[in-house]
């Protein structure tokens, strides 16, 4: 079982190319990928988003891949002629406005266009291209590591609240007898109040009465799902690979069950266990909400 949290990062540096790699992940319902790559390096985005599909199954992925120096065929070079018409209909527009041109170098040297950069020589490019999808593979890599090792901790974690859920449930199986018989005698009490010196209900009508409202109580049903779910609950635990999606509908069954047992019964031992129930049932949802 894996996180859905996690970094990880990448420096590599080869022929005078340097590249760096973070990739960073949180939770969410399906795999969203988002890239920041460097602009000659643009075509890689559906070579870096299969690495990504390989190895992971959900989560919000953002990677960002930074270039530093490379073997290119020249350094930038000013194009005069681009800033001289950039000037002159900057100048115009001023005047159209009526406003005062001010035009700093630093500002026009900013304008597309006026500094060319000189393409990156073939060679060059595919050793940056290759560098950069070993630093995206490595960085990747690393990310696992540290989402298996939330993913651990996160699995000891559902462990002990399904634990306690199961305890929970125990005490309510027990207290139930004591409840229906406790319903049983204020039944009794109730209609020998109602009845008086006026006559006697016969033991059958009674009889039928306590049926009635120990069928109303009887929460053996909803008792035996969530065994039942519990067994699913820890199977699923144990395999290998992505387990959020079913643990999340096991988790939602758990809180139906309990809402069920709590409308039904009104004990206040019971409510009390319902209580707990949900609490642990919502510790649960909060941590299989970041499992992979």
């Amino acid at each position: 079982m894996r996180s859905m949290t996690g970094f990880g990062a990448a420096s590599l540096e080869q022929a005078g190319v340097s590249v760096r790699a973070e990739v960073r992940t949180v939770n969410h319902k399906q795999l969203q990928v988002k890239l920041r790559l460097p602009v000659d390096c643009l075509e890689l985005e559906p070579e870096i988003e299969a690495l990504i599909k390989k190895r992971l199954d959900r989560g919000s992925v953002n990677m960002n891949v930074t270039l530093g120096a490379s073997e290119r065929t020249g350094g930038p070079s000013v194009q005069p002629e681009v800033a001289q018409r950039l000037q002159r209909e900057l100048f115009k527009l001023a005047k159209q406005l009526g406003i005062e041109p001010t035009l700093s170098l630093d500002t026009l040297a900013k304008l597309p266009g006026v500094v060319a950069h000189a393409p990156v020589a073939e060679r060059a490019l595919e050793r940056e291209h290759k560098l950069i999808l070993k630093a995206a593979e490595a960085a990747l890599c690393e990310l696992e590591t540290m989402r298996e090792a939330e993913g651990r901790a996160l699995g000891a974690d559902l462990k002990k609240n399904r634990k306690l859920l199961e305890r929970h449930t125990d005490a309510i199986e027990k207290r139930m007898p004591v409840v229906v018989r406790e319903h049983h005698a204020a039944l009794r009490r109730r209609v020998e109040e109602l009845l008086g010196s006026r006559g006697s209900l016969a033991p059958a009508d009674l009889a039928r009465e306590v049926a009635l409202v120990a069928d109303r109580l009887d929460v053996a049903e909803e008792l035996t799902r969530l065994r039942s779910h519990f067994v699913q609950f820890d199977t699923i635990l144990a395999r290998a690979g992505p387990v959020g999606r079913p643990l999340d509908f096991l988790v939602q069954e758990f809180l139906r069950e309990a809402n069920t047992i709590g409308s039904k019964c009104s004990d206040a031992e019971v409510a009390h266990a319902v209580v707990e129930m949900k609490t642990a049932i919502e510790r649960l949802r909060e941590q299989v909400a970041n499992v992979e």
